[in-house]
């Protein structure tokens, strides 16, 4: 007889900050692959800020999880059975295999995940899709050099505390902003960062030109809002503004005011771009090798906050990332693999 298999499934688009409401948890038998497929556990659940926009009924990079759907995510899991050449029994992947405690899989976008460089949760933060968007997002749209003043928001975040520590290793200064004494001091102590800013602190603006008296030549943005227009009032000549995410309005109820100190891109002959992971699929490798060498040497600290329950547990875990309750990674463990 096969396993439960309990699933999240969105229920109703949310408005705001999702709730009890926004998922419906049902239980089925767990899945059996067909030719070509296997079936996997899943032990650790990714929560991502870009979660929330999934929910959405708008255009967007990918389309929008729909009503009765198991919600997509990014996970870590254990082939239990296969008919598929690629994917052997017992063997640790990562792949978008979704809310649930069991999916079936093609491979597509599967991967071999290796324990002896990092644990599962690991594989979903620095050595994942987080990791991943740090690198492309810096070396490529970034362009960053050695020299350069690099400010990064939400930097004691998943993509943000990688990003700063690339940054810290190609010869930038770099600056983080996030929120609360205890996460500054992550970030100045143990990562490396040149300095900190707390934006809960008061005196934001002033705290920024202090940090960065001569300006900043990059500007990695993940929360948008009046951060993002600070950060324009401190661009240097030929600066790059990479548009990672906008965490701050991803729960807004109302479309949020556009940078209101934008021409600060004309003066200094700026740039802004924004970028979506999934444009770099070919190029992941190149990004895996890089990153995994680094874990493997101790260059790149990886931080995950793996938070135990079941899957049930998804919508409330997800929540976490809106009210800064987690440094790091943040990554629900619903299994032991």
């Amino acid at each position: 007889m096969a396993p439960s298999n309990t699933q999240v499934r969105l229920a109703q688009r949310p408005v705001g900050l999702p709730d009890d409401s926004t998922w419906e948890i049902t239980t089925e038998p767990a899945p059996e692959p067909g030719p070509g497929e296997f079936t996997v556990q899943v032990g650790y659940l990714s929560l991502d800020p870009a979660m929330r926009g999934w929910l959405d009924d708008v255009r967007s990079y990918v389309p929008p999880v729909q009503i009765g759907e198991v919600m997509r995510a990014h996970a870590v899991g254990r082939v239990v059975e296969s008919r598929h050449e690629g994917f052997a029994v017992g063997q640790l992947v990562s792949g978008m295999f979704g809310a649930c405690e069991y999916a079936v899989s093609d491979g597509t976008g599967a991967m071999a995940v290796d324990e002896s460089v990092a644990p599962p949760a690991a594989w979903l933060g620095a050595l994942g899709f987080p990791g991943m968007t740090a690198y492309f997002g810096l070396i490529d749209v970034g362009k960053i050099v050695a020299g350069d003043t690099v400010l990064i928001s939400g930097a004691a975040g998943a993509v943000g505390s990688v990003a700063g520590q690339i940054a810290k290793s190609r010869g930038c200064r770099v600056i983080g902003i996030a929120g609360g004494p205890e996460k500054c001091a992550w970030l100045t102590e143990e990562l490396g960062f040149d300095a900190a800013i707390d934006y809960r602190a008061g005196s934001f603006g002033r705290a920024l030109h202090e940090a960065a008296p001569k300006g900043i030549d990059v500007y990695f943005d993940n929360v948008g809002g009046d951060i993002l227009n600070s950060a324009l009032a401190v661009l240097r000549r030929n600066a790059r503004v990479v548009i990672c995410g906008a965490i701050s309005g991803y729960n807004a109820t109302e479309p949020p005011p556009g940078p209101s100190r934008y021409l600060s891109l004309l003066i200094n002959r700026a740039t802004m771009a924004g970028f979506i992971i999934f444009d770099y699929a070919d190029r992941y490798p190149e990004a895996m090798a890089a990153l995994s060498g680094a874990v493997r040497d101790g260059s790149l600290v990886a931080r995950e906050q793996v938070e135990a329950g079941g899957v049930a547990d998804f919508g409330r875990t997800l929540n976490m990332l809106f009210d800064g309750r987690n440094t790091g990674k943040l990554v629900l463990k619903i299994a032991d693999l």
